[in-house]
């Protein structure tokens, strides 16, 4: 959009990779992240990763925790980007402890307002992705959307991507050939769908 409606300003976007494998090991979630980076790029979005278990995110629900927390210095990433990303894999049927630390460490947002009340996230966009060889990743979704709206961030319209693998399966999303063209048309449709309204909001804040 070139209206008076969306900003032509460049845009960030910041991906929270929940994995539970640190790095360099190979990473489903990783690769997806990586994946809907890619389609914000094309959407005029430029982006970066960052493996939470990489780093000393401490537990709790205050900006910092002290004793080396690493928190602090990735909010200042996420209170810098337009569009937050958070790709968790499924865990007997639930997001990954390291997701669920990242929602409960952005709890701390309801209390950081601006002159007007409103959270300093609010008009920042948030989208999900999720991989797993089980059910779960229309919970995973619903609890990650509930929690992150709650503190201000924005849901665009198809908003999430996913892949279930077999039921027990031993492949994972990293294993296929090749992505499924379901999962590709949908992260595409996410990348745009985020871009569009973080350009939206950007320009016409709440």
């Amino acid at each position: 959009m070139t209206d008076s409606t969306s900003t032509s300003r460049p845009l960030t976007a910041l991906a929270l990779v929940c994995s539970l494998k640190p790095s360099p090991a190979e990473s489903s979630s990783q690769l997806l992240a990586t994946q809907l980076l890619d389609e914000l790029s094309k959407n005029g979005v430029s982006g970066t990763a960052v493996r939470l278990v990489d780093f000393d995110v401490k537990p709790g629900v205050e900006l910092d925790e002290g004793d080396g927390d690493a928190w602090p210095a990735i909010r200042e990433q996420v209170i810098a980007s337009d569009i937050l990303i958070i790709v968790t894999p499924t865990w007997m049927g639930h997001m990954s402890s390291v997701a669920q630390r990242a929602l409960e460490r952005l709890d701390a947002e309801l209390s950081e307002t601006d002159e007007n009340g409103r959270p300093q996230v609010e008009g920042k966009v948030a989208i999900a992705g999720v991989v797993g060889n089980e059910d779960g990743a229309h919970a995973i979704i619903a609890d990650l959307f509930q929690a992150l709206n709650d503190v201000g961030f924005s849901i665009p319209s198809q908003g999430a991507t996913y892949w279930n693998g077999e039921a027990m399966g031993s492949v994972d999303y990293k294993d296929l050939d090749e992505t499924p063209e379901s999962v590709k048309r949908t992260n595409q449709s996410v990348a745009k769908n985020a871009a569009h309204l973080a350009r939206v909001l950007a320009a016409t804040p709440y």
